[in-house]
């Protein structure tokens, strides 16, 4: 029976040959479901869009609060502003949703900031502002997934609660058909200071988006959206196609239920396969911690 030994199960640890080999079976298993799923996006669909939210699914970090620190450069405000801008921006990296408090505040205080300057002056800030901080804070994971709806021949657009002027002017360096964000008003060019409207959040994304596919007649059962919070669960409800891209907690548990695609470019592994470095990620959540606990002391 001794010879019959090596039949016997017998307990151990995971080697890391035994590891590999799971994740190697793994793989090889979505692979083969996923050469049978149909293939999307569908090349030559003009019934068919891509609407992407700006904000973490696109970009790192927050538009304006990058627009902020362009703006500061160019002594469009007091330091005291940019750092008040820079506990917002670590407040919203580390609780990772958006504050309905901290979005009014961002927004009145860049409405304040603008108010009296001509629009074509902010469009051109904007190309520079673009090329100083946010070229660099692109996913590529999620820039592929736009290029792949534009090689099918598909038009994209950006949504996002940002400024139109700034949201135009990412768009239109990633090549993208446009975008949809929030207007200021102006008169004879100026900024007044005020909005047109509300501010293209939640709701008023899927608004935003019904107005669009309707003008251009897309079929949105067939188009695709992808955002990274819960607060775009009405936008992402809309389509045919929602993604949950470096999802929040609540839009992870509600694309669960729904079984949504979920894509998450930004820890080790996922990061690495899309070329982000995994200690950029940890590098900058621990400078948006220290950035916090640096004005949260300074406040008491």
């Amino acid at each position: 029976m001794a010879a019959l030994g090596w039949l016997t199960p017998r307990r151990r640890s995971a080697t890391a040959r035994s590891v590999l080999a799971g994740e190697a079976s793994a793989e090889a298993a979505r692979k083969d479901v996923s050469a049978h799923e149909p293939q999307f996006p569908v090349r030559g669909d003009d019934l068919a869009a891509a609407f992407f939210d700006l904000d973490n699914t696109v970009m790192q970090g927050a538009a304006l609060f990058h627009f902020g620190r362009g703006l500061h450069k160019r002594k469009f405000f007091e330091t005291r502003d940019l750092a008040r801008f820079a506990w917002q921006q670590a407040w919203f990296r580390l609780a990772g949703v958006e504050d309905p408090e901290h979005m009014q505040e961002a927004r009145d205080s860049a409405l304040s900031i603008v108010k009296g300057h001509r629009v074509s002056e902010l469009q051109s800030i904007g190309e520079e502002i673009y090329d100083e901080y946010m070229a660099e804070r692109i996913w590529p994971g999620t820039r592929a997934l736009a290029e792949a709806h534009l090689e099918a021949g598909q038009r994209v657009w950006l949504v996002t609660a940002a400024p139109v002027e700034i949201a135009q002017v990412i768009a239109r360096r990633l090549g993208l058909t446009g975008a949809l964000g929030t207007v200021a008003e102006s008169v004879d060019g100026i900024y007044t200071g005020k909005l047109v409207g509300e501010p293209l959040h939640g709701p008023a994304k899927a608004e935003a988006v019904r107005a669009l596919a309707a003008a251009e007649g897309l079929d949105l059962s067939r188009c695709a959206a992808y955002s990274d919070s819960h607060n775009d669960i009405p936008m992402l409800s809309l389509v045919g196609h929602p993604y949950a891209i470096n999802p929040d907690a609540k839009l992870r548990r509600h694309a669960r239920e729904l079984d949504w695609r979920l894509r998450d470019y930004r820890t080790g592994r996922k990061a690495a396969k899309v070329g982000i470095p995994a200690a950029a990620g940890v590098g900058a959540v621990a400078g948006g911690t220290a950035a916090a606990i640096a004005l949260h002391r300074r406040r008491r």
